[in-house]
């Protein structure tokens, strides 16, 4: 059986003076193997990409988490280098990418900065460098050389009970891997909190009244997918999410 295509968001990197479209592997792996789907890299050509072209062609979109930060600029705040670095590109191609896709129906699946990009594309507003807030936990990465340990499952949420995420987890918490500076502040319109960490952090959002599949995770699900329960099941459920959305176009 074809596995449906899904649309990968990727970022704007210098390398060797050469600008590259590129994401970790993680993500692509997750996608392909976790969700049984196959991942279409998408270049961050912002105006000159046809949105709705590459829409057509894939069955699901799933947004990236990345080093990079959304441009403050785009939800009222000032950018200043300390909380960069900041992919213009990016956001200029993901943002109309995830704003169609709700629009048309077409499961949405955002990690990371994906969540943040949901927020801000739908006229909410992030928090930058949320560790210097009172009463905070540091959700920043430890400084751990070894990568498994720095995205260890180590911080505790909380699921709103009958949310998507909670049905999907079947349980009212979750352990996760959560590393950030930024999180959603005023919140998007249509966009629903379902999870909060233990200092108030909304750690995953749906969109209310969405047509199909539409969830963010603040936290790194890819990179456990193939051995936690927990991140393999929201993996999953994209992957079934994209695979009906297929069969109702015949494909």
């Amino acid at each position: 059986m074809r596995k449906p295509l899904v649309a990968v968001a990727t970022d704007t990197t210098l390398i060797d003076g050469v600008h590259w479209h590129s994401t970790q592997a993680q993500y692509v792996d997750a996608a392909a193997k976790a969700a049984g789907l196959t991942p279409l890299l998408v270049p961050n050509l912002a105006a000159d990409l046809d949105v709705d072209a590459i829409l057509d062609a894939v069955d699901g979109v799933l947004l990236t988490g990345s080093r990079s930060n959304v441009y403050p600029a785009l939800y009222g705040d000032a950018p200043i280098d300390a909380n960069g670095p900041y992919d213009r590109e990016r956001d200029a191609t993901a943002m109309p990418l995830l704003r169609r896709a709700l629009e048309r129906g077409i499961p949405l699946f955002a990690i990371c900065r994906g969540m943040q990009e949901l927020n801000v594309a739908t006229g909410g507003t992030l928090l930058t460098e949320i560790q210097e807030r009172p009463e905070a936990l540091d959700h920043r990465a430890p400084d751990l050389p070894d990568r498994a340990e720095r995205f260890g499952l180590r911080q505790m949420v909380k699921l709103r009970a009958g949310s998507q995420i909670a049905e999907i987890l079947d349980d009212e918490r979750a352990v996760v891997n959560s590393l950030h500076r930024q999180a959603i502040g005023v919140q998007g319109k249509r966009i629903v909190a379902d999870a909060v960490a233990e200092d108030g952090i909304i750690e995953a959002v749906s969109v209310a009244d969405a047509t199909d599949f539409a969830l963010g995770v603040q936290w790194h699900p890819e990179f456990w997918a193939g051995s936690d329960p927990a991140s393999s099941r929201l993996f999953a459920a994209f992957g079934d999410a994209v695979r009906s959305h297929a069969a109702r176009r015949g494909i």
